[in-house]
């Protein structure tokens, strides 16, 4: 499980196509140092497992479905991509739930300055699908970071989002917590336990 707090920003050193699949090589020192083989951690939020750990750099393999999937289908030598760690048991849960298990991707638009503010406003256009999940100052994970709606200029500076252009497919994981909740609705719905009928029974 990860927060969508992003800890370092790593820069693709090399991507190697092997039978469909693709090996990326990504830098990243500060990371590297506490994987080992096997361990899992959350690229542009997408989770991977580490292979061929190095002293500031590790390899990923990419699936055929991962790499049409995800928005590493757009990257190339020198992309930088966000990388988080796995939480720990014992630690303090700063971000959200994000599972690394990405959605769908979504378009960047752009950034927008607010007025009178220091802070932006993140446009990206999102499949349809997903919209359903997305709600006013609800969260969502955009490349592994979890945001609500406005950017600060320190979350731009120590993530990847200040490399994307206009046009940039970006990963999208939407909360959890929606899609028990819709699983849930349709499940009440099938077995015509509404909302109504609950408060009625006295629940």
């Amino acid at each position: 499980m990860f927060t969508g707090l992003v800890e370092e920003v790593g820069t693709i050193l090399s991507i190697v196509e092997r039978g469909g699949n693709h090996r990326i090589t990504i830098q990243a020192p500060q990371s590297a140092k506490e994987l080992k083989e096997g361990h899992s951690i959350a690229v542009s939020g997408v989770c991977l497992t580490a292979l061929d750990i190095g002293p500031d750099r590790f390899c990923a393999d990419l699936a055929k479905e991962t790499w049409a999937r995800t928005s590493f289908s757009r990257i190339t030598q020198g992309a930088q991509i966000n990388l988080e760690l796995p939480l720990k048991a014992d630690a303090r849960m700063g971000g959200h739930i994000v599972q690394g298990h990405v959605d769908g991707t979504g378009k960047l638009i752009g950034l927008e300055p607010i007025a009178n503010a220091d802070d932006f406003w993140l446009h990206i256009e999102v499949p349809g699908d997903l919209e359903k999940y997305l709600v006013f100052k609800g969260s969502v994970a955009i490349e592994g970071l979890r945001l609500t709606i406005a950017i600060i200029p320190h979350t731009i500076k120590m993530t990847n989002l200040h490399s994307l252009k206009p046009g940039d497919p970006v990963n999208i994981e939407t909360d959890i917590v929606a899609k028990y909740l819709e699983k849930w609705t349709r499940r009440d719905e099938q077995s015509g336990l509404t909302i109504d009928r609950l408060v009625a029974q006295g629940f």
